[in-house]
C-alpha cells in the first residue's frame, strides 16, 4: 500500500479499493513511516479475560463429544445447555449462564444435532468385504448374464406424517388442512443403478406373501434377468420367497446385504431413513436360485456398471409425485386400499 501511494496513486483511491474508510489510510501511513511494518501489527483487544482457559476448553470438548451424560451421573442421555452448565461448575468451579454456554458452544464448533443410531452387532469387516469382494462378484455375474441389478427395501408412511418444513413469519405457524383419520400404508420399492424406480404400495403388513407379490410384479414383462439385492429381513429369507425365486427359472435371483449395514436404503424415499436393516442370520450374498447357463442372455447394460453400491444406496430420492399427493392430500383409507401400484417411473 505504501509503495502504491509512493508511486503516485491517491490514498483515497487505494483505501476505497480495499473497502475501508478514507480516514484509516492516513493513520496506517503515519504508523508505517514511524515504525515500519511492526507498527501495523494487530494488538490484542482489551476485554474481560475468559473464565475457561484453552486447556479447560479442550477438556470440555472431549467430555461432551466422547462421553454419554449418563456416564457422568446426569439423569438424561442427551446433552442440554443446562447439563453442560452444571458440568462446567462441577469440573472447573466456574459459573456461566445458559446463554454464555450457548455462545461458548458455537465458538467451539458444537451444534445441536439429532443422533444417528448404529447397531453394535454390525460387523465393519463384513461390510468392507461385501463392498470390495462380494458386490463386484455380483456385478461380474450380472454382466455375464445380461441382468439388471436392483436394490430393494420397504418403508412405511402414515397419514399424520410430518413431511417437511416451510418458511413463514415468526409466530404465525402455517396450517395444512388434511384428514383427521389416522392410517398408514407401506411401500416396497427397487431402484436400479440408472435410477429406474419400481414400487408397490399396499395397506397390508410387510409379510412374505406381500414380498412375493412384489417380486412377481417386479419381473413382469422384464426382458432381462433381475438381480435383486435386499437386506436380511425375515420376509426376504422366507421359504415361500425362495420357492418363488426357484420357480422363475433364472429370471430372478436374490442377494443379501451384510447384516446391520449402516446405509440409507433406497426404498426409504421421502421417509425418515431406518439406519439399520433388520437382523439376519448371515452376511454373505447367497442366491435363492441359480439360473441356467445362457438363459435370458442379452447384451450387458450400463445399469450394472456401479463400482460402489454405497454411492447408489446413500441418496434418498424424493417420492414419486403420486405418493407425495397421497401423503399430503385429503385421502381416505378406502383410497389407500384401492391403490395397488407396481410401475417403473423416473426418479424425480
Amino acid at each position: 500500500m505504501e509503495r502504491v501511494v509512493r508511486d503516485g496513486e491517491s490514498p483515497e483511491v487505494v483505501i476505497r479499493a480495499l473497502g475501508f474508510n478514507r480516514s484509516v489510510i492516513y493513520e496506517w501511513l503515519g504508523r508505517f513511516r514511524r515504525g515500519g511494518m511492526a507498527a501495523l501489527e494487530a494488538k490484542p483487544v482489551p476485554g474481560r479475560p475468559a473464565k475457561l482457559g484453552a486447556t479447560d476448553m479442550q477438556r470440555l470438548v472431549r467430555t461432551i463429544t466422547s462421553k454419554n451424560p449418563l456416564q457422568l451421573r446426569f439423569p438424561f442421555a442427551l446433552w442440554t445447555r443446562s447439563m453442560i452448565q452444571e458440568l462446567i461448575w462441577r469440573e472447573f468451579g466456574v459459573s456461566l449462564s445458559q446463554s454464555a454456554v450457548g455462545r461458548m458452544q458455537r465458538r467451539l464448533g458444537l451444534s445441536p444435532q439429532r443422533p444417528l443410531f448404529r447397531a453394535y452387532q454390525q460387523d465393519p469387516q463384513a461390510v468392507q468385504r461385501w463392498r470390495e469382494e462380494e458386490y463386484p462378484a455380483i456385478q461380474k455375474l450380472a454382466k455375464a448374464e445380461g441382468a439388471v441389478i436392483y436394490f430393494g427395501d420397504e418403508a412405511g408412511i402414515r397419514s399424520d406424517h410430518h413431511s417437511g418444513t416451510t418458511w413463514a413469519p415468526q409466530g404465525q405457524t402455517p396450517v395444512v388442512r388434511t384428514t383427521g383419520n389416522r392410517f398408514g400404508m407401506n411401500l416396497m420399492s427397487a431402484v436400479s443403478a440408472k435410477g429406474q424406480l419400481r414400487f408397490m404400495v399396499t395397506p397390508d403388513r410387510m409379510t412374505a406373501l406381500v414380498f412375493v407379490e412384489f417380486l412377481r410384479r417386479l419381473i413382469h414383462n422384464q426382458e432381462r434377468p433381475v438381480f435383486l439385492i435386499v437386506d436380511n429381513h425375515s420376509t426376504h429369507r422366507a421359504r415361500i420367497a425362495n420357492d418363488f425365486v426357484v420357480k422363475t427359472s433364472g429370471r430372478l435371483r436374490l442377494f443379501y446385504l451384510p447384516s446391520y449395514s449402516p446405509v440409507a436404503e433406497p426404498g426409504r424415499v421421502g421417509v425418515a431413513p431406518r439406519e439399520e436393516p433388520s437382523a439376519g442370520t448371515s452376511g454373505d450374498h447367497r442366491t435363492a436360485a441359480v439360473s441356467p447357463a445362457g438363459a435370458h442372455r442379452s447384451p450387458p447394460s450400463a445399469e450394472t456398471d456401479v463400482s460402489d453400491p454405497w454411492l447408489l444406496l446413500r441418496p434418498r430420492p424424493p417420492l414419486h409425485p403420486l405418493i407425495c399427493r397421497l401423503a399430503n392430500a385429503r385421502i381416505s383409507k378406502h383410497d389407500v386400499n384401492s391403490l395397488q401400484l407396481s410401475t417403473a417411473v423416473p426418479v424425480c
